[in-house]
């Protein structure tokens, strides 16, 4: 059985992802008492004074963090990013409009499946010609007129890819983003976007809780007509409160957002992910025994990393050998095969470290 003391491991998994140790060590302690009130965090009334400071010092963390205006709220809400999928659509998508999405991966196919239950979508782009290896070029982009939003997908965990920058839709078309696998990653400027979420579950904290960024004015202009629980506004009116939220994954988000502050904040973290990207990109693009899935330097991500053997016979015994060394999770998605390293924020460029040394013996071993 493993026990508090038990050494951990290199934890690559693409989600529910690592958090930080010093994250996981403070939740350890407020799981049994949090400030001293003899009662832990999830025990907790969600309208209780000690709950109160917990959310609001999330949120005004969050604030800091992405330096969010003034007029956007942002709200802690459950369902992750799936709930979303459809949550936005019901909200601002009608039979007589249609929406613009960029297909770019599976998470991006299921968005647009939700959409299509609403009104109608246009496909701006799609990189489905080539298993989403790629990223379709700004002058692939073909926007329609009128769009009631454009939603894209920022980093596609399962390809490996991300975007650079964000798409530029025709002026005044609201932009949407799922940033569920790059939310505070990197630097983000809030203002060019209308709504932005991610499930907490890879940079964030635990499953079970979206963070949701959205403008005042789009969130005023969705539809009246739905269930209560399904208007943004009565989240907005109710502080994320309406009915019982995720107590713990609100708390484990704040104690991340306080982590990220630590590393200094975004552009601290920004600069961690660069090399921990650059270390292992760099060891692929020299090998000739493995090679990176995303050729596209453009197109890659620096949260996923998913890449081959030449000998696809010795994939299976590299994934079984990393697990037994310690290097866990690194099996690729059935849709992309291969080995997949999901370095998130809490990944320590130690880990990365490990891993090119565990790929250096194992081609020594079978090269």
């Amino acid at each position: 059985m493993t026990t508090a003391t038990s050494a951990r491991v290199h934890n690559f998994s693409a989600g529910p992802a690592a958090l930080p140790e010093s994250v996981l060590e403070e939740a350890r302690r407020d799981l049994w008492d949090l400030h001293n009130t003899g009662i832990g965090i999830l025990e907790h009334s969600h309208r209780g004074g000690a709950f109160d400071q917990v959310i609001d010092e999330a949120e005004a963390d969050c604030r800091r963090i992405a330096n969010i205006p003034d007029n956007y709220k942002v709200l802690f809400l459950q369902g992750g990013a799936s709930h979303q999928f459809f949550m936005i659509p019901a909200n601002f998508l009608t039979k007589d409009r249609s929406a613009d999405y960029l297909n770019t991966g599976v998470w991006s196919k299921k968005a647009i499946a939700e959409a299509k239950l609403y009104g109608s979508v246009h496909t701006v782009c799609s990189s489905d010609d080539k298993n989403f290896s790629y990223i379709p070029a700004p002058d692939k982009h073909k926007f329609s007129s009128g769009a009631a939003y454009c939603h894209f997908t920022s980093n596609n965990t399962i390809f490996g890819t991300q975007f650079r920058a964000e798409p530029t839709p025709p002026a005044n078309t609201p932009l949407v983003c799922d940033a569920s696998s790059d939310i505070f990653s990197r630097r983000i400027d809030i203002s060019k976007y209308a709504l932005i979420y991610a499930g907490a579950q890879k940079n964030l904290g635990p499953a079970g809780c979206a963070l949701v960024i959205i403008r005042d004015d789009f969130a005023q202009s969705g539809s009246e007509s739905l269930p209560t629980m399904l208007q943004y506004r009565t989240h907005i009116d109710e502080g994320s409160r309406y009915n019982t939220p995720n107590t713990f994954a609100i708390y484990l988000m704040g104690r991340v957002f306080k982590w990220i502050i630590a590393q200094g904040g975004l552009p601290g973290i920004e600069d961690i992910n660069e090399q921990k990207a650059k270390l292992l990109y760099d060891e692929l693009d020299n090998s000739d025994f493995y090679f990176p899935t995303v050729t596209d330097h453009g197109s890659r991500s620096r949260m996923n990393i998913c890449f081959r053997i030449r000998d696809e016979a010795l994939e299976k015994p590299f994934i079984q050998q990393a697990e037994a060394a310690g290097l866990r999770n690194l099996k690729g998605h059935r849709s992309v095969g291969g080995m997949r390293a999901s370095i998130y924020n809490a990944i320590s460029i130690d880990s990365v470290r490990a891993l090119i040394n565990f790929m250096h013996d194992f081609e020594k071993k079978n090269g």
